[in-house]
């Protein structure tokens, strides 16, 4: 099969032939038609996550077929449509995993990090922690909801009942749930890099309410804000935006350093959290609230062979919605 391999010697994937991967038990072997460009797979390339397998095929937002099934497989089935997300694999008998907090795994397993991705013809994954998908949507625009739909759900889902959401970088992750979000009948503040029209007007046709620099404060205070850009300065500026009793949630697996800043922007139990990966119920729930809303998918598409360009467009801020790779067979 044909693949796009990291090998840790510098930031750039290399093409490579490889033998086809065979489902183990318990597997499902993919034939793969499309897989997300995640910001997470730049943090990987970029050696700003430690520790990934070396060489690894990234990816982990992957839509494919069942092209066979490894002994002991149920609730699948050969040509059947299938995801295959972020988390890969738990250990299953940990504090966390025992008491349904998945995502807090202490010996975890993660697809195109720890465990090959979807940059390839052909994966396999463990069928336990693999998705049915909305039909209503192609494979192209099923691709994102894999991890820029469900973080964005986690993310959201940690602001609790909260009718004023600020978002913070207006990427893949934040045209999905900003989407969610209104159809929760929530009020939607958009955050985007100073000058960036063409973010600031997609997320106004998303029926956000608003739209700014992520340096301006919003017309009204928030109860919540969600952050997506992997920028640290934006906690204090976002901790600004909430009113008292609000939260600000970072839904990004990395961010740079957090400047100081004066008490008094935390104090009136305003609240800081992080999001960790996801749960496999996060993953069923967000894909019945994504068959209930018809959710519009913002693309751009390359070919397999041109991830190293899609990781370098993510990566000057050239991209708006999100970067799916097509996979020829």
């Amino acid at each position: 099969m044909f693949a796009m391999v990291f090998d840790g010697s510098d930031p750039t994937l290399r093409e490579m032939s490889l033998p086809d991967p065979v489902a183990g038990p318990g597997q499902l072997l993919i034939d793969v038609s499309a897989c997300g460009v995640c910001r997470t797979d730049l943090h990987v390339v970029d050696g700003e996550l430690s520790d990934p397998k070396r060489p690894v095929i990234p990816g982990h937002e992957i839509v494919g077929r069942v092209a066979a099934l490894g002994d002991g497989v149920s609730g699948f089935s050969p040509g059947e449509r299938v995801g295959v997300p972020w988390l890969g694999r738990t250990c299953g008998h940990c504090p966390f995993c025992v008491s349904d907090r998945e995502n807090l795994c202490d010996d975890p397993y993660f697809t195109g990090y720890t465990l090959d991705g979807g940059y390839a013809q052909r994966t396999v994954a463990d069928s336990s922690y693999c998705l049915h998908l909305p039909e209503r949507y192609s494979d192209v625009q099923a691709a994102p909801l894999l991890c820029a739909g469900l973080i964005g759900y986690r993310t959201l889902a940690m602001a609790g009942d909260a009718k004023r959401v600020g978002i913070y970088g207006f990427g893949a992750a934040a045209h999905l749930v900003a989407q969610i979000a209104r159809h929760q009948g929530r009020r939607v503040y958009a955050f985007t890099r100073a000058g960036d029209t063409d973010a600031q007007a997609l997320a106004m046709s998303l029926g956000a309410c608003w739209a700014g620099s992520s340096s301006e404060m919003p017309l009204d205070q928030l109860d919540a804000a969600l952050l997506f850009a992997p920028v640290g300065a934006l906690v204090p500026a976002a901790l600004q935006a909430v009113t008292k009793g609000g939260i600000v949630v970072c839904g990004g697996i990395h961010m740079s350093d957090i400047p100081s800043f004066p008490y008094s922007f935390l104090w009136g139990e305003r609240r800081v959290v992080s999001v960790a990966n996801l749960t496999r119920e996060d993953g069923r729930t967000f894909m019945r609230i994504a068959d209930e809303c018809h959710l519009d998918v913002s693309t751009t598409l390359y070919p397999l062979s041109d991830a190293n360009r899609a990781l370098a467009d993510l990566r000057a801020g050239k991209v708006h919605g999100a970067a799916v790779l097509e996979v020829p067979h």
